[in-house]
């Protein structure tokens, strides 16, 4: 998907991107293939390949879940690396409270640097894992919505993301094709942490055969003040 047709697969769907938005989307693929070549961001460097399974794989939540996207003030995104999905969601969003939290303080120095050269407002770096961010008075059941990509199975994942949601917010999960088994995995800890499952839907990515499934859950109450443990038992001990 070249970025002409990025922009034309956008309109489609009734996103028209103004020449500001077009820019920041080349200055943020320029910026990501030049630090690649010094810190390691992201295996996929065509141009091509960067605008369908970067950029356009990080805004279908716009396309599947709009009404919970618009609808929002703040957004936290966790585990983000390059800034994936909030920097695209971002772009699309202006208007959105953005806060991006990451343990690789080499990933925010790139992010620092692209935010203040695509000129966005409103884009908060927080450096720290996200079982520590969790319990943070700061973050804790501070956001709208928190969004994840590519960071772990949906057990691990909702202990990570679920408590920085504030009571009846959503969480949206960018997954791979077929992750209905892990969240049938995941049932039990969704349930302990206070979530539960909307909707579930699979996509295929435009012009190619990429398959994606975006996973899109309420927190219905509270997570209990235990959660999340302490930083890496999650990913040790998932709730099961």
């Amino acid at each position: 998907m070249n970025p002409e047709q990025f922009v034309q697969e956008l309109s489609k769907r009734n996103f028209k991107l103004n020449e500001k938005q077009i820019n920041q989307f080349n200055q943020y693929f320029t910026s990501l293939i030049e630090t690649n070549k010094k810190v390691n961001l992201t295996r996929i460097t065509e141009k091509d390949e960067v605008y369908l399974k970067h950029f356009w794989d990080s805004i279908t939540p716009l396309f599947t879940f709009g009404s919970v996207l618009k609808g929002a003030d703040t957004l936290c995104d966790v585990g983000a690396g390059a800034g994936f999905p909030s920097i695209p969601l971002k772009i699309m969003l202006p208007e959105l409270k953005v806060t991006i939290v990451d343990s690789l303080g080499k990933r925010l120095n790139f992010l620092q640097g692209l935010i203040t050269q695509l000129n966005l407002e409103n884009v908060t770096l927080v450096h720290g894992r996200a079982e520590d961010v969790g319990q943070n008075k700061q973050y804790r059941e501070q956001f709208d919505v928190v969004t994840a990509r590519a960071v772990a199975n949906m057990a691990v994942l909702s202990e990570y993301c679920l408590p920085l949601i504030k009571e009846s917010g959503n969480f949206i999960a960018l997954k791979g094709p077929k992750a209905e088994d892990e969240l049938k995995s995941a049932q039990k800890a969704l349930k302990v942490l206070g979530g539960k499952v909307i909707a579930v839907k699979e996509l295929q990515l435009p012009r190619s055969t990429e398959e994606r499934t975006l996973i899109l859950i309420e927190k219905v109450q509270a997570t209990p003040k235990k959660y999340p443990r302490q930083a890496g038992t999650p990913h040790r001990k998932p709730i099961h």
